[in-house]
């Protein structure tokens, strides 16, 4: 079975159990839903724990979780750090609409010009705001940060692992 990445546990969050979440995922309100199966991959030993989600809260900028049976901090202390997951039957009920990516799908995409240019690797995807924006690493340079907006991403083909895109003026 393959699994993807939606976000971190970094910390607890008070004495009820509750654990703090940096989301990375696409689709914040499906994966973190009550009755949601989730698994943690603990930093200590890579070992998976399959968690179901009992409550679902936002707090500033992190997503606070609850799951059945850890009703107080030291049954999810063991949690942290520890990277989130679903499984792939999670993905299942997405309707993606016409220019709509998973994350793991744009992540790891070679990234070309118009002109054809090879500009990098697409490392990770940032939502600060009205868009995504996707940071492009470039050999021998800093990162190169692209929002995710028609005027820059020209095409996005999968088949060929590619992305084509058209720097405006001040991205280089």
């Amino acid at each position: 079975m393959e699994y993807y990445k939606i976000g971190k546990i970094v910390n607890t969050q008070g004495i009820r159990g509750e654990v703090r979440v940096v989301s990375i995922t696409d689709f914040e309100s499906e994966r973190f839903k009550k009755g949601n199966t989730v698994y943690a991959k603990l930093a200590k030993d890579n070992s998976m724990h399959s968690l179901t989600i009992d409550g679902v809260r936002k707090h500033k900028n992190f997503i606070i979780l609850h799951f059945v049976d850890h009703p107080n901090i030291n049954d999810v202390e063991f949690l942290k750090p520890s990277d989130l997951f679903v499984d792939e039957t999670a993905l299942a009920n997405d309707d993606l609409e016409e220019g709509e990516y998973y994350y793991h799908d744009i992540i790891g995409l070679d990234v070309v010009t118009v002109d054809g240019e090879e500009l990098g690797t697409i490392k990770e995807i940032l939502a600060p705001g009205a868009n995504d924006v996707w940071v492009v690493k470039r050999p021998g340079q800093s990162d190169l940060l692209l929002p995710k907006i028609d005027q820059v991403i020209k095409k996005v083909d999968l088949a060929n692992h590619l992305v084509t895109v058209e720097l405006m003026e001040g991205l280089d």
